[in-house]
């Protein structure tokens, strides 16, 4: 016996040199050393005192020994400590934890109370106490985090760095938007961290291309429910390096990892760049030509464009002044016989596809324009409020697409049946096909550009024009590019897996490139050239309703149309175009407000736009 405490008296002296100040201060009966002469068979004099607890007096716990004789007579009995007295903002965040509805309580994780040192930020502690419970198959262990983290790299993922180390949440159910969150929100923590990243040799691209992925938007609008997050492609704790065979985005295992999300996914699918980057031309030279080349022709159509509005504009608001300037002196127009005499120019089949062109437009804009400037917090007000998420505003967008296939099919049904059924028109179909009241470009454009030309530099009368302008038939042969290119990209995004069947995955990179550059071109184009040229000229503001009734007045017709009107005349056909009657009341009331609305969501569009850009959203 005295030689047991000869071995234990310099721990006790450590014990009572900590314990003795704060037995003093609150005033405790029993001394830490009194306990240890019972219990240090159990308890460790020097691991106590070197624990985070050392300096607290075994009663601090033990709050109930209050008589130390009734205590070794077994009238008072040891009982459950509570650590909340001291830890209260540890025991909030657990009560409100898995571990509490589990009743894992501190002590089931905290097993080494008595010698428990302070963690200092040191994860290998953490995933020591999680790995009592968890991680019996080595699966974190023998990832690249946990090899990292074990290999003494602080800055790698341990298990608190995404479940907290008290407050941790259950998951919940698998495709709830909490959970599908979880999946990528804790994963961003470290890798959107630059500094970190930057002294680890990670680079930040995995997270810049996943934000612009259509899963990365997604997750940005508020929908991680709708898409795949990190841990769904390189799985929660098992993530290894993709050279490693066991890697779920090893090429061997590709095709699998896919098919959770896409049950029809092939190797030709999993060819997909998940992390492309359309800048890196060394890595990704298709990517990056092909967005070369959509900008280039962004950038050009809306340089000639802008430039050919901004001209119209000055020089029609100069004819207009001068034409009030003329009136007030007197100058009377020249007078035109039955000058306000109504005409048809558009059937109404012409005039029903461009509703439906103006439906499916919009509807597209709307519901395309929040995906591609998810980072807009107008973007995620519409998403929310406006379609209720992304699932509807896909619908809209699906349903919008098919309603465009709808008139571009009526668009080809008229065209073969003007160049080949037709009777009132003379010529073979190639005659009528560079003919004057064909939509085909021809030489007399060339003349009709120069001649605007010359009127906005104040060099020569305003041209009259045929049946069809230069910018009409432009915004015509569009429509038939833009097919091309929005709808064949479209398709492709719509059906990946039928495309992905026979098609590289890498192919779908570049429609989302070529989709999202021509929606911008078409969108930008469409509610600024498109509206001036039609609506917001001097000469119609603020509307043209022609397209809208089909009908203009003989004096308009001559002032814009004059040449087409000169070779009706010598035909002798002027009057097969008159009107029989003219628009109701009711309808065009209906219609122009219809006309003004589109006309208001397309500006009020392009303002939005232009906020993102100027504020460096995504584009």
């Amino acid at each position: 016996m005295l030689s047991m405490l000869m071995r234990l008296f310099p721990a006790l002296l450590l014990l009572v040199a900590f314990a003795g100040p704060a037995a003093a201060e609150g005033g405790l009966a029993i001394d830490p050393a009194t306990c240890l002469g019972c219990h240090s068979n159990k308890i460790s004099p020097a691991g106590f005192a070197a624990s985070v607890h050392g300096k607290n007096a075994c009663t601090s716990c033990h709050t109930e020994i209050t008589d130390l004789a009734k205590h070794m007579k077994g009238e008072i009995k040891v009982g459950k400590v509570h650590c909340e007295r001291c830890h209260k903002k540890e025991a909030a965040e657990h009560y409100g934890s898995v571990h509490a509805q589990k009743d894992v309580m501190c002590a089931d994780c905290h097993t080494d109370i008595h010698t428990h040192t302070y963690w200092n930020k040191d994860k290998r502690k953490v995933v020591a106490k999680c790995i009592q419970c968890h991680d019996k198959e080595s699966v974190y262990r023998n990832s690249i985090h946990g090899k990292a983290v074990a290999a003494g790299n602080m800055d790698s993922a341990a298990c608190n760095d995404c479940h907290n180390l008290h407050a941790i949440k259950a998951l919940g159910d698998p495709k709830s938007r909490e959970n599908r969150e979880f999946h990528t929100k804790v994963c961003l923590k470290c890798h959107a961290n630059e500094q970190m990243m930057k002294r680890n040799n990670v680079m930040t691209v995995a997270v810049e291309t996943y934000m612009q992925s259509y899963h990365g938007k997604n997750y940005r609008l508020g929908f991680p429910e709708r898409v795949a997050g990190c841990a769904d492609c390189h799985t929660a704790h098992s993530v290894l390096p993709a050279k490693d065979p066991n890697s779920s985005v090893n090429p061997q295992n590709l095709t699998a990892t896919c098919a959770k999300c896409h049950p029809k996914a092939t190797p030709l699918f999993t060819k997909f760049y998940a992390h492309g980057e359309h800048n890196d031309r060394e890595k990704y030279p298709i990517l990056f030509y092909t967005f070369i080349a959509m900008t280039g022709l962004l950038v050009g159509t809306f340089a000639v464009f802008w430039f050919h509005t901004l001209l119209w504009m000055f020089r029609g608001f100069v004819e207009n002044r001068e034409k009030q300037a003329a009136l007030i002196a007197g100058h009377v127009e020249h007078h035109i016989p039955d000058g306000h005499k109504v005409y048809r120019r558009f059937k109404r089949r012409h005039i029903f596809l461009h509703l439906l062109v103006i439906i499916s437009f919009l509807g597209l804009s709307l519901s395309g324009l929040p995906l591609k400037f998810s980072d807009q917090q107008w973007a995620k007000f519409m998403m929310e409020n406006i379609f209720g998420g992304t699932a509807n505003a896909g619908f809209v967008h699906r349903c919008c697409a098919g309603i465009t296939f709808v008139y571009f099919s009526g668009a080809l049904i008229l065209s073969f049946h003007f160049l080949f059924v037709r009777k009132d028109l003379p010529g073979n179909w190639l005659q009528r096909m560079f003919g004057p009241d064909s939509l085909m470009p021809n030489l007399r454009d060339i003349k009709d550009v120069a001649g605007m030309v010359r009127w906005f530099i104040f060099k020569g009368p305003k041209p009259t024009f045929e049946r069809w302008t230069y910018w009409e038939k432009f915004d015509f042969i569009a429509v038939f590019w833009g097919m091309f290119a929005i709808g064949g990209s479209g398709l492709m995004l719509w059906f990946p897996e039928f495309f992905g069947s026979f098609l590289p995955g890498w192919m779908f990179n570049v429609a989302t490139i070529v989709h999202s550059d021509e929606a911008l071109l078409a969108t930008g184009f469409i509610f600024t050239v498109h509206f001036f040229n039609t609506h917001g000229r001097p000469e119609k503001f603020p509307m043209d309703f022609v397209i809208f009734n089909g009908q203009m007045p003989k004096h308009e017709f001559l002032e814009e149309r004059g040449d087409q009107w000169k070779r009706y005349e010598e035909l002798g056909i002027t009057e097969q175009f008159a009107a029989k009657k003219t628009s109701g009341i009711a309808y065009d009331f209906i219609v122009k407000g219809f006309g003004f609305t589109a006309v208001i969501i397309g500006l009020t569009l392009v303002v939005l736009m232009l906020y993102a850009f100027l504020a460096g959203g995504s584009h």
